[in-house]
């Protein structure tokens, strides 16, 4: 449906600028052309009137067609802006001839006036389709931008909805291995870690339609995920998490911190039989809640920066399709400890938090 130019609040103004040039104009006829008062007062009402209506109906009018064109838009105003004054001005002549017959001095006066009137009409006339396309096109525009930003917004979510998805195959196809192994050898852990499974698993529903978590819930939920883990690797894994009251209050995207725990299990635990201590660490710095992980790496066996792997890309891409940033994500490996960094703006809409 077109918006209209001259609505609502807009009438208003309309019509009272009409008024007002139907005061101006009586009184010019009544003071400056000495045409008597009943005169002065139905010719300015016959001819602002009218006017008025040639202004709407070319307000309207560009409201439902306008050339593509930016100098046929001007064309196309201007031909029907003049059109328009002409007939404004031979329908009040004819009006006031027939309102005034036998008055020759008036009728005189008025056929004198008429390339004033043509002029003037023309002017306002085209003055008005100019204001009303221009507006009609910002309009448009805006409607425009809303619509991208909207189709941009759900393709941006789609996508980050789909990365979510993915976490949970990789992470449920490694628990599932895990379990099978466990049934035969160690049953009791087995059903253990099923029932752990299951808590993580429900968690993880619970979350799918929060865009937005404290710390705090992230710390509690990735417990679930090392809790399967720890059942998977015993003693040889170990988790120090060291909290800040402060930072824990932030928000932050759901499910953020599993894919690098998960990576620091891959690069610590893989291929080696000796213990580790996974490190978590959060505090606020410019506005930005900082999550440093660190885990220990054989220098001999892996080379962490050479390529970061699905989860740590899924995150950084996450973080670019949220905030349109590059640098919230760091890693970085120094003699034997492999260190990641994630910084995340609290500039975001909190009230989307669900």
């Amino acid at each position: 449906m077109v918006k209209q130019f001259i609505k609502g609040n807009s009438w208003w103004s309309f019509l009272c600028s009409f008024a007002i040039w139907m005061l101006i104009y009586g009184g010019l006829l009544y003071y400056w052309f000495d045409i008597p008062l009943a005169q002065s007062i139905i010719d300015s009402c016959v001819h602002v009137i009218l006017l008025g209506a040639a202004s709407i109906i070319i307000s309207h009018n560009v409201a439902y067609y306008r050339p593509a064109a930016g100098t046929m838009k001007f064309g196309y105003v201007a031909v029907v802006s003049f059109a328009l004054s002409v007939l404004w001005v031979c329908l009040s002549r004819w009006l006031l001839v027939t309102a005034f017959p036998k008055d020759p001095v008036y009728l005189g006066w008025l056929n004198n006036a008429i390339p004033i009137h043509a002029l003037t009409g023309w002017m306002l006339i085209a003055g008005i389709g100019l204001r009303s396309q221009m507006w009609y096109d910002i309009s448009e525009q805006q409607e425009t931008m809303q619509r991208k930003e909207a189709t941009e917004k759900i393709v941006r979510e789609a996508e980050l909805f789909k990365l979510r998805q993915q976490l949970q195959p990789h992470f449920l196809f490694n628990s599932l291995n895990s379990i099978n192994a466990l049934i035969m050898l160690r049953p009791k852990e087995a059903r253990e870690m099923v029932l752990k499974l299951s808590d993580f698993l429900r968690g993880s529903l619970k979350r799918e339609d929060d865009q937005w978590i404290t710390l705090s819930e992230e710390l509690k939920y990735l417990q679930l995920y090392l809790d399967i883990e720890k059942v998977r690797f015993g003693h040889r894994l170990t988790t120090t998490v060291i909290p800040d009251e402060d930072a824990e209050k932030m928000l932050m995207p759901p499910m953020l911190l599993q894919p690098v725990v998960e990576n620091a299990i891959k690069f610590g635990l893989y291929d080696t039989t000796g213990e580790i201590t996974i490190s978590i660490k959060s505090w606020m710095q410019d506005g930005m809640l900082h999550i440093s992980i660190q885990n220990p790496f054989d220098n001999e066996l892996q080379q962490p920066n050479k390529g970061t792997g699905f989860g740590l890309n899924s995150i950084q891409r996450r973080l670019y399709l949220l905030f349109a940033r590059q640098d919230l994500l760091d890693t970085s490996a120094h003699e034997n400890i492999f260190t990641t960094i994630i910084k995340v703006p609290q500039t975001h809409d909190k009230s989307s938090n669900n």
